[in-house]
This record gives structure tokens, sequence and C-alpha cells, in this order.
């Protein structure tokens, strides 16, 4: 074994560039959401949009293995697809912390709140 240090593996550039897509096209309540917890306001270090598998997680706090996932109207039902990004993000070993927007846009305090709870649990 080698005592030189390698860098991280860099990820693929569909992926990256999809990631970036993402965050510059993010929704109200994802914009209100980062502004929360970012720059560790809660004491850790957030990232968004991260990919988990073949999955994005909105936010995802690796130290804490918590993804938290923002909804709108189109996840009121959960789909196969919704079960199987569920099922992935779990065996990966995160827990999901899951907040309607309009939960956010009407209750950011206590979804901060939720948020924090999480990290402590």
């Amino acid at each position: 074994m080698s005592s030189e240090h390698r860098p991280p593996p860099q990820p693929r550039p569909e992926i990256s560039d999809r990631a970036r897509r993402l965050r510059r096209d993010e929704t109200e309540a994802e914009r209100c959401v980062w502004r929360a917890v970012r720059d560790h306001r809660l004491g850790v270090k957030f990232r968004r949009q991260v990919p988990i598998g073949p999955y994005f997680a909105d936010f995802v706090c690796v130290a804490r293995k918590l993804v938290v996932e923002l909804d709108g109207g189109q996840h009121a039902e959960p789909t196969r697809y919704e079960e199987e990004r569920a099922r992935v993000i779990a065996v990966n070993g995160y827990r999901v912390l899951r907040f309607w927007n309009n939960d956010v846009m009407d209750n950011l305090d206590g979804v901060v709140e939720a948020i924090r709870l999480a990290l402590e649990a």
C-alpha cells in the first residue's frame, strides 16, 4: 500500500452537469432551505443536489447521514420510482426527512427546527 495521497475520484461530467443544472434551477422552497442550512448554520455541513446511486438528493449532511427532500404536488402519491429512490437512499445508510414545498414556504422555522432535531437524533 502506497503512502502517497490520492485525490478522491471526480464524478463523471454528466453527473456534475446535472447537479449544477438542478442547483441553478432550484425552487423557491429549495432556495429558502439552502439559505437556512448552508455554511454550517446548523453546526454541520450540508451539500445540495448530491448523487446517491442514480438519484439526486436535494440536501445531504454526509457526516450525519441525513437527506432532506422537498416535494411539490407531483409527489403526492408515491410511485415505483419514488419507492425505489427511497430504498436506494436507505441502502446507502441515509435517513430521509421529507417536507412539502408549501410547508417550507409557510413554516420555514418549523422545518429548520425539524432538521435540527433530526441532526441531534
